[in-house]
């Protein structure tokens, strides 16, 4: 893997766990989806307009088709996984929800695009996936008390593996900042309709954008400057890198779940963690 996209995965692995922090103590629903996205578009606003009157890059409707069906599956993202953070911790949500995906998209990767990863970035792959498990898996989970949680989880991971397969041939029709900035447009006019439509949901996003500051601010910021880094990553890279190579971010979220929210197994999800981190460094090499 290209060392700067590397760097560039680094970057938005720290900024992805960082909101999910924020979004784990928020409360999650479609207002809160639409006031990030509203906001995020105003604020990447002055850089998108600089970026189209530098470069003028061309915008088709095949560009159009990509990024209205990438935003509907950011919708679908962000409900799955705050519905888990509703029922479930961060340090195991979390780890989930971001497991799920690299693993299915290397296959995806595999399997339709023939991508050949080489035998060492297998081996960290297999190494980040076996770290996953390893920080997720507790009585509680086999126990099925929060079994709902980890049902979320996971089908936040599958919409994560398919975007990441889908955004691998969009940005071959857009560059990736205004990609990214398109699906955040994309996703709060989605969502719109729903916060829009009633007196009694204008009211609930009125109370939204007063008491839940600070998760419209680190979304809005820290998600669309995130992906836009993954998908510059993804013009750098293959998808079977790039897909495991993000879930630093898992480390990263499992310490601020555990040290700053207290949340328990803090050696077992270390131990897989380290896992991680050794199967990040694997597919570097590789």
């Amino acid at each position: 893997m290209p060392i700067a996209a590397l760097l560039l995965l680094l970057s938005a692995a720290t900024m992805h766990a960082t909101w999910n922090f924020f979004a784990k103590g928020a409360r999650n629903d479609l207002a809160l989806s639409f006031a990030s996205a509203l906001f995020a578009s105003v604020a990447y606003l002055p850089i998108v307009v600089a970026v189209i009157v530098i470069e003028r890059p061309a915008f088709g409707w095949q560009a159009l088709g990509f990024l209205t069906v990438s935003s509907m599956l950011q919708v679908a993202y962000f409900f799955m996984l705050g519905q888990g953070y509703k029922r479930g911790d961060l340090s195991l949500v979390y780890p989930l929800a971001r497991g799920t995906g690299p693993t299915l998209a290397v296959i995806g990767a595999i399997i339709l695009f023939g991508e050949r990863p080489s035998p060492l970035a297998i081996a960290g792959t297999a190494l980040v996936v076996s770290g996953i498990i390893v920080m997720s898996w507790s009585g509680e989970l086999r126990g099925g008390g929060i079994g709902t949680a980890v049902a979320f989880a996971m089908a936040t991971g599958s919409i994560t593996a398919t975007y990441t397969l889908w955004d691998k041939q969009g940005i071959e029709r857009l560059t990736p900042l205004l990609y990214g900035y398109g699906i955040e447009v994309g996703r709060a006019l989605l969502v719109a309709p729903f916060v829009l439509a009633t007196a009694a949901s204008r009211e609930r996003l009125l109370a939204t954008l007063h008491d839940q500051r600070r998760p419209i601010l680190a979304i809005g910021l820290l998600s669309p400057g995130a992906y836009m880094m993954v998908l510059a990553a993804l013009s750098l890279a293959p998808v079977s890198y790039v897909a495991p190579a993000r879930e630093l971010s898992i480390l990263i979220g499992a310490l601020l779940g555990l040290r700053l929210l207290g949340e328990s197994h803090p050696i077992r999800r270390m131990t897989g963690a380290t896992g991680i981190v050794l199967g990040i460094v694997a597919l570097a090499v590789g």
